[in-house]
């Protein structure tokens, strides 16, 4: 399934959308767990949290730390099995458009 990202257009049309340094230190990471959080997870996956999607996956991992254990492929085809996603790709680009909605409150 792929998810179209109205996010550009949502942003343009918006009144007031702070700049980027305002909602994000630029030189910080953003953890996992809020790009990937619960209301994402809920709705577009079969899990509650992504620390629980990763140790459902095809591998020994049990934490998104060890996520390099789980093979591209067979994470791609958990994926598509699992979520709404076709891939691993489609999935990131899906959390991150959601995360920047929220912290813009769109």
């Amino acid at each position: 399934m792929v998810l179209d990202s109205d996010l550009e257009s949502t942003v343009a049309s918006a009144d007031d959308v702070p700049e980027a340094s305002a909602v994000h230190d630029i030189g910080s990471e953003i953890p996992i767990e809020d790009v990937f959080d619960e209301a994402f997870m809920a709705e577009y996956t079969e899990f509650d949290s992504f620390e629980e999607m990763v140790a459902a996956s095809p591998s020994k991992a049990s934490s998104p730390a060890e996520l390099d254990q789980v093979p591209t492929g067979a994470w791609d085809e958990f994926i598509a099995e699992t979520t709404a996603f076709a891939d691993d790709e489609e999935m990131v680009l899906a959390a991150r458009d959601h995360w920047v909605a929220k912290k813009l409150d769109l």
